[in-house]
């Protein structure tokens, strides 16, 4: 792990595989430990560049103040097309988890050039706030389990990792990955005044962020092959709105994982990574035979 300077900032990144091969370049949701270990060595191995990296005031990346972010969705967006860049391997195939999923369809909007193909994963098209009224809300008994929990003393690590796991298990996702990831998450933060570690572990920055312009219209202006991937389960962003996005991008396949929920679960690694090596062929053109399917019929993972 080290940090790269693009557009201003630093930002903290993890390198894996062949630095001559094709570049995957994995937005954090927030941080970069959303993509799992299992997934960046399988895309390695699959010949791609492998980079995940930390959004602002997440890991390693610049950190400023994260209850008053001083920047934007747009902002963002403009670090990825600029760390691409920066790493010399550009058009990349960018892909977003959760929040990060949200920067990666402004960056594509805003940054064409910089981008060869595109994978969104448990994300939506609309933020902050409640969505659109197409669009499935957050699960309310889901939410109202999650926000019932006091928060953890965030000095103390096995605090914030058991404080991880009970909301995994009550969002559908595995407790032990969450309680193991939300440990490494601990170790990387700067310091443990709760706003970062907030930051950190529950993405809090981005409920107080700019993501003004909507961008949901422009979709369709949208390009390059897209992946659009999606828990079953999710009760954070319900499926409804991994289909509308998949709908909405011209050519997108949609890749619904039947026992996924907001993580990648690691049965579906290999699935995950198989539909993201086919999506574009290296060098930046798509792949007629994986990256053409509807968005409205999709694929349907029941190993996921």
């Amino acid at each position: 792990m080290t940090t790269v300077n693009a557009n201003g900032v630093a930002l903290g990144i993890e390198s894996f595989g062949d630095e001559n091969a094709p570049l995957v370049l994995l937005a954090g949701g927030t941080t970069m430990l959303s993509w799992p270990d299992a997934l960046c060595a399988r895309l390695a191995a699959g010949g791609r560049r492998v980079v995940r990296y930390d959004l602002r005031d997440s890991g390693e990346s610049t950190t400023a103040d994260p209850e008053a972010p001083a920047y934007t969705l747009r902002d963002l967006a403009a670090d990825a097309a600029a760390l691409v860049e920066a790493l010399g391997g550009g058009p990349a195939h960018l892909a977003g988890i959760g929040v990060g999923g949200m920067v990666a369809q402004v960056a594509v909007l805003d940054h064409p050039e910089a981008f060869s193909a595109l994978t969104l994963a448990g994300t939506r098209a609309v933020a902050p706030g409640p969505p659109d009224n197409d669009l499935p809300d957050h699960d309310e008994a889901a939410m109202g389990r999650l926000f019932a929990q006091p928060m953890p003393d965030w000095s103390d690590r096995d605090a914030v990792a058991e404080f991880a796991a009970s909301g995994a298990e009550i969002l559908g996702d595995d407790p032990g990955a969450a309680r193991t990831t939300a440990a490494r998450v601990w170790d990387r933060t700067p310091g443990v005044a709760p706003s970062v570690q907030m930051a950190n572990q529950l993405g809090m920055v981005f409920s107080r962020l700019d993501c003004t312009p909507r961008w949901r219209e422009r979709l369709p202006g949208i390009a390059v092959p897209t992946l659009v991937v999606h828990g079953r389960r999710d009760r954070f962003f319900p499926v409804g709105n991994g289909e509308a996005t998949a709908r909405e991008i011209p050519g997108a396949r949609l890749l619904v994982l039947e026992e996924g929920a907001g993580a990648i679960p690691e049965k579906a690694v290999d699935t995950v990574a198989g539909a993201m090596l086919a999506l574009a062929r290296p060098g930046g053109s798509g792949d007629s035979g994986d990256s053409g399917d509807s968005g409205d019929s999709g694929d349907s993972e029941a190993s996921g």
